[in-house]
């Protein structure tokens, strides 16, 4: 039987800013799902920067609790699960297929995506604080078919064959994010996904810049040097920054550490922005 990696509780409640209970409750549960993407930011700087991605949980905890970085879905997740852990809950990882922005009849992807299926008194809910721009802010009950709603916009789950494909509605109607797996995963089932997302010229965080913040006010994303500002009534607000404006944004509204050797990066995703 092995034995599930340890966190500091207080520093995680610290970080996320929760002050509340610690059983393992719904409540808990529901309070810690909306905390933790409105805090630590979705963000894959470290994989543009050829950094690569530490997926111990000493190197996640310093990064994301102590270093107050963020990190994607094996890092936001990862640590989510061991807290889950901690607190007494039932927590077994899930792998997914992302369908999120796959344009019709395009080939499958590989399954790269981590997300968690936690119990509560007999009953599965699945929980993710590590899908970006569109990821869940209160955790879904298991069940097909039935439309849920959130602080943002409701989601369902449907059967696709033996995986349930989690679904966000959105104005063009029911939009695909992922499918997700039955089977659970163990931590090191992760450590090849997360090689191949943080090193494959495929990979779509190789590619571009991405950082996310959910909030119940609005959801934040900076996609190249593009930053968007949706809420929950629909509305939104763009604007295409340069490198000044990139590097405030993401030390104001996504509170992160900026440091000089990602001016580079910047400005590469501001050129990028302006040949496209």
């Amino acid at each position: 039987m092995t034995t599930e990696p340890t966190v500091d509780l207080d520093a995680y409640f610290a970080r996320v800013g929760h002050d509340g209970p610690r059983e393992p409750s719904l409540a808990t549960l529901r309070a810690l799902h909306a905390l933790q993407p409105a805090t630590i930011p979705f963000e894959a700087i470290d994989v543009l920067l050829d950094r690569g991605v530490d997926l111990s949980p000493a190197a996640v905890d310093a990064k994301l609790i102590t270093a107050r970085r963020g990190g994607y879905c094996y890092e936001q997740n990862g640590l989510f699960k061991r807290v889950l852990t901690a607190l007494g809950f039932e927590v077994e990882g899930l792998i997914a297929r992302v369908r999120w922005n796959a344009p019709p009849g395009a080939p499958p992807r590989p399954r790269s995506h981590m997300a968690l299926k936690v119990m509560i008194d007999g009953e599965p809910w699945l929980a993710d604080v590590g899908f970006g721009g569109c990821v869940l802010t209160t955790p879904l009950r298991m069940v097909v078919d039935e439309p849920q709603a959130t602080p943002h916009e409701r989601f369902r789950l449907v059967q696709a064959g033996r995986d349930l494909a989690l679904e966000v509605e959105l104005p063009a109607g029911w939009t695909p994010v992922y499918e997700a797996s039955p089977e659970p995963q163990l931590d090191a089932d992760y450590e090849t996904a997360n090689w191949h997302t943080a090193t494959h010229p495929s990979s779509p965080f190789r590619q571009v810049l991405m950082v996310a913040r959910t909030t119940p006010d609005a959801r934040r994303t900076l996609l190249g040097n593009r930053f968007t500002l949706r809420r929950p009534d629909g509305t939104l607000d763009r604007a295409d920054l340069d490198a000044d404006g990139m590097a405030a944004l993401l030390a104001g509204e996504f509170g992160l550490p900026v440091e000089d050797s990602w001016r580079p990066l910047l400005e590469r995703a501001v050129a990028a922005g302006e040949a496209g």
